[in-house]
């Protein structure tokens, strides 16, 4: 099942976001790919806001319906709330040609790498490691590991 269908099936878990080859194999490039895919499906499923400010019923009063519409402070804001993706090129062929024609596996092992390289993790709160290791070790005796 495709992360798009579970969600509209009432899912609300995306499970296995990175792997690839049946769950064998974990791919980071596949990850990110795989996180931006899941942004677009939670707003997707989010749903639209339609009400008189989000069409825009004032700005067309006022403005016309023949008119541009572009110079609007509404027109801008509303953009805001449309699906921006990270890794898909939407440009047109011509100037995506021109920076490289880059595929978007690419674009997302290479964000990929650089999360490695940039990323710090915020520290967990006081007592949370001493936390989880004594949870680890009851684990462990009870599963006989030790």
């Amino acid at each position: 099942m495709t992360a798009l269908a579970a969600a509209l099936a009432g899912a609300n878990v995306i499970y296995g976001a990175g792997m690839i080859e049946s769950g064998m194999t974990f791919d980071y490039g596949q990850l990110v790919l795989d996180d931006e895919i899941a942004r677009m499906v939670k707003q997707f499923v989010a749903g639209i806001r339609v009400d008189d400010e989000s069409l825009a019923v004032d700005d067309i009063h006022a403005v016309g319906s023949h008119s541009d519409f572009l110079a609007l402070d509404s027109t801008l804001r509303h953009m805001g709330e449309l699906s921006r993706p990270r890794l898909l090129d939407r440009r047109v062929r011509e100037e995506w040609s021109a920076d490289g024609s880059s595929d978007v596996y690419q674009r997302a092992l290479d964000k990929a790498r650089e999360l490695l390289k940039t990323h710090e993790p915020l520290p967990l709160p006081d007592g949370v490691p001493d936390r989880m290791s004594a949870i680890i070790a009851e684990a462990e005796r009870e599963l006989h590991l030790v």
